[in-house]
């Protein structure tokens, strides 16, 4: 058997051909289909990015049109996973809440018709339109409140919100929602984005898909630091605590939540989006105490770790943003998920194209020809 090379979390190895997004960590430079996310965030709309994502080429108006009006349509979910949602634990995350709700609409659409383009339309419908409606219900669901029917009047972004906070929100807040679903729609093989394509790669239904790479973000390390972010802002509680709660972390070499990227070795572009959304919401709505704070810590921060590549990554200020919003924490981690929803389908609809299902190897480190060991004749271990 010819040796290998072991790469810890395939750190470096492709995976995959894909044409969806592109990432250049040393420039810091990020793109959907070759168009700059800049470009997304000042002209685009989530849908429309999401359209460019899977089918890999800009709608025309009637097909956005067609596109928006079936989403729409489809935002309404089966009274059954309302049902299941309200038999959930209230001290649930709703992450889990969110991976068993999705797991479940493959009962109701289970049909693997995967060589059937009407099928895939219709799956990239259901589950880019029925995944906010679950995230927004499970919240009001868990307070013991029953969930607000979404508003076909109003378009995806502000539709979340109304559906979140019972309320219609300012137009300027949902666009800046919009651009937020657009900064996390995909980011090339991440760990949710490459679970998705391994579940794919069995040729099982979207839902499943979804369901899989819901699970994958949950982790602490992937989708859950922009919670984290928050609460070491809570934590830090002033200006003046910021150094020294720096000093102390890089002395017990603890990581700082926010900073570091696996691939960007300069400030993440998304993060530089996110921090004029934060003040452009803030000029608006009122500041935020933790936004100081915020700032002093990258300043610190690139005090002392800027010469190793550590700068704010994107989790860094979209709590800020998600907080004027009026989003909990704890919701922070679904709505990146209601998000990458559109990353994840471009790559279950791409991973079908050329599919072979992921066999990967691996580098056996035990032992051969071990004997059986009788049962009386075992020694507990301590």
């Amino acid at each position: 058997m010819v040796a290998c090379e072991f790469s810890p979390g395939l750190d470096g190895i492709p995976v995959a051909q894909s044409a969806i997004s592109y990432v250049d960590g040393q420039a810091g430079i990020l793109e959907y289909r070759g168009v700059p996310i800049q470009e997304l965030a000042e002209k685009s709309t989530f849908l429309e990015t999401a359209f460019l994502l899977i089918w890999g080429y800009w709608p025309s108006k009637e097909e956005l049109a067609a596109f928006e009006h079936d989403i729409t349509y489809h935002r309404r979910v089966k009274y059954r996973i309302r049902d299941m949602m309200k038999c959930f634990p209230e001290s649930g995350h709703p992450m889990d809440a969110l991976q068993a709700s999705a797991g479940a609409l493959g009962l109701f659409y289970s049909r693997r018709a995967l060589d059937d383009p009407e099928y895939i339309r219709a799956a990239v419908i259901r589950l880019l339109a029925k995944i906010p409606t679950m995230v927004a219900a499970f919240q009001l669901i868990r307070k013991g409140n029953d969930p607000v029917m979404p508003c076909d009047e109003l378009d995806y972004a502000a539709n979340f919100l109304y559906m979140l906070n019972e309320r219609r929100p300012d137009p300027f807040a949902a666009r800046v929602f919009d651009i937020c679903l657009i900064l996390h729609a995909e980011h090339t093989m991440n760990a949710s984005t490459f679970s998705a394509r391994v579940t794919a790669s069995t040729l099982t239904d979207p839902y499943a898909v979804v369901a899989s790479a819901v699970g994958t973000l949950a982790g602490p390390l992937h989708g859950g630091a922009n919670e984290d972010v928050i609460n070491m802002l809570a934590e830090i509680g002033s200006v003046e605590n910021v150094r020294p709660y720096v000093e102390k972390c890089i002395q017990n070499k603890i990581k700082i939540a926010g900073f570091g990227h696996r691939v960007y070795k300069v400030k993440d572009p998304r993060a530089t989006i996110l921090q004029k959304l934060a003040e452009q919401l803030f000029d608006k709505f009122g500041g935020d105490r933790y936004y100081d704070i915020a700032l002093k810590l990258e300043e610190v921060v690139g005090e002392y770790l800027s010469y190793k590549g550590i700068y704010p990554n994107v989790d860094f200020y979209s709590g800020l943003v998600y907080r004027r919003l009026g989003i909990p924490s704890d919701l922070f981690t679904p709505v990146f998920a209601i998000a990458r929803v559109a990353g994840w389908l471009a790559h279950w609809k791409e991973q079908l194209e050329a599919n072979r299902i992921y066999r990967p190897t691996q580098i056996y480190t035990g032992a051969h020809n071990q004997p059986y060991v009788p049962i009386e004749e075992r020694t507990p271990r301590a």
